[in-house]
């Protein structure tokens, strides 16, 4: 029989010290770019009503919900996504905030993926929501503060693909298709399924030159020129300036110098409910899943009584650390440099030197083993410390390198005059 106490349940897992060190220093670059950007960091509830995860308000179907009841007998689920929190948080707690408000966020979402899906239930999402602006320049910002986001994690080489919801809500416009048949499509495009769009697309007595464009839309994928080719293949306004748009942001992106990672993808139609504009994702080798998408959802906030453009996006931590891991990127992390050694006669004035030499910015752990100082060298090794500050009594020290096997004899005010002057490494 199996002991449920010593397992995680599945999709879930322990993160081990020097990962979990990784882990929190990747949040703290891409919280910095956030900040500096000026976003505000916010935290909304882990569980909330159900009401607010609904299918009308986002993209997760109920069956990849965490649900449960309180003692009153609603539903509640847990989090499997950040943005329909924060548009309520909009709606309601901010709604006299003047805008635009640009706020923040770095926190776990649940989802129940299927296990083949190679997916953990519990993740970590980082993103930003700019709320209050419907513009070029706001879809710009948020575009750059993604790349400058994977930037700063570590990442090197990744492209941001960006696409444009309004265009194909004009060709299915022009196409007169029913809602079941629009999905249905939709899904056909998503999957850059091309044989089921041709398939599906030939039972309508649609124009040609209106069915090519569908037949092509999964290809319509590339740098700046695939906007230009595509004006010419639609005659619908609303297509044609959704291209427009992409256009515009593009231009703004350049001033922004991130183009190299910028390319165009005519055929994503988004997962999503909630998005209305721009949509975009984020891709780089290592991974088998985006590490980061976004876009428009500026009838979102709206759902919880209060009208208000929005655009954001949220990177998947866990699949970021999976490409950076398997891309061999090294992600400096703190560790324990030294090992406070001491006799009890010189404990007092170890403890205090150990505290001024932290303040100077060195990691130190106090030696708890109670035992020769051969067997502190040897716990040291075992643990990657490179030295030991061995205080024999309050007035005489031992500098010992590990690395080296070089011990330096000094005394406790040599050595804080030294920590003073920022001289001890």
């Amino acid at each position: 029989m199996k002991d449920y106490r010593l397992h995680t349940p599945e999709g879930v897992r322990d993160l081990l010290p020097r990962e979990c060190a990784k882990k929190i220093e990747i949040e703290r670059r891409i919280e910095s770019v956030f900040n500096r950007y000026g976003y505000y960091n916010v935290q909304t509830p882990t569980f909330e009503y159900y009401d607010v995860f609904s299918e009308d308000n986002g993209k997760i179907q109920q069956k990849h919900m965490y649900k449960f009841f309180d003692r009153e007998g609603a539903i509640l689920a847990l989090r499997p996504d950040m943005t329909p929190p924060i548009a309520r948080m909009a709606a309601t707690t901010l709604k006299d905030e003047s805008k635009p408000i640009r706020l923040c966020y770095i926190d776990k979402a649940f989802r129940y993926n299927e296990s083949y899906q190679g997916k953990t239930r519990e993740f970590s999402q980082a993103g930003v929501e700019l709320l209050g602006m419907n513009s070029d320049e706001a879809d710009a910002e948020v575009i750059a503060l993604a790349v400058n986001s994977l930037s700063a994690a570590g990442l090197n080489e990744f492209q941001i693909d960006l696409g444009q919801i309004d265009f194909f809500k004009g060709v299915l416009e022009e196409a007169g298709l029913s809602a079941e048949e629009e999905e249905e499509i939709r899904q056909l495009i998503e999957n850059k399924d091309f044989i089921g769009v041709e398939e599906f697309i030939e039972q309508f007595p649609i124009a040609s030159d209106l069915k090519q464009l569908f037949l092509d839309l999964p290809k319509l994928c590339g740098s700046i020129d695939v906007i230009e080719k595509t004006k010419n293949l639609t005659n619908n306004s609303r297509s044609k300036e959704a291209l427009e748009k992409l256009k515009r942001v593009y231009e703004i992106l350049c001033d922004y110098g991130v183009e190299k990672y910028i390319s165009f993808d005519l055929g994503m139609v988004s997962r999503s409910n909630y998005y209305t504009g721009i949509i975009f994702r984020g891709y780089t080798y290592g991974t088998g899943f985006t590490i980061l998408e976004g876009g428009r959802y500026d009838g979102l906030v709206g759902e919880f009584g209060r009208d208000c453009p929005a655009v954001g996006f949220g990177i998947t931590v866990e699949q970021l650390m999976n490409a950076i891991n398997r891309q061999k990127i090294e992600i400096p992390v703190w560790k324990v440099d030294t090992l406070l050694v001491y006799e009890p006669k010189g404990r007092k004035q170890a403890l205090m030197t150990g505290d001024l030499l932290r303040s100077q910015g060195m990691y130190i752990e106090n030696s708890l083993i109670h035992e020769d100082i051969e067997q502190n060298k040897k716990y040291a090794r075992s643990k990657n410390i490179g030295g030991i500050l061995y205080f024999e009594d309050d007035q005489n020290v031992q500098l010992i390198n590990l690395m080296t096997n070089q011990t330096i004899r000094t005394t406790v005010e040599e050595l804080i005059q030294k920590a003073d002057k920022g001289e001890t490494e």
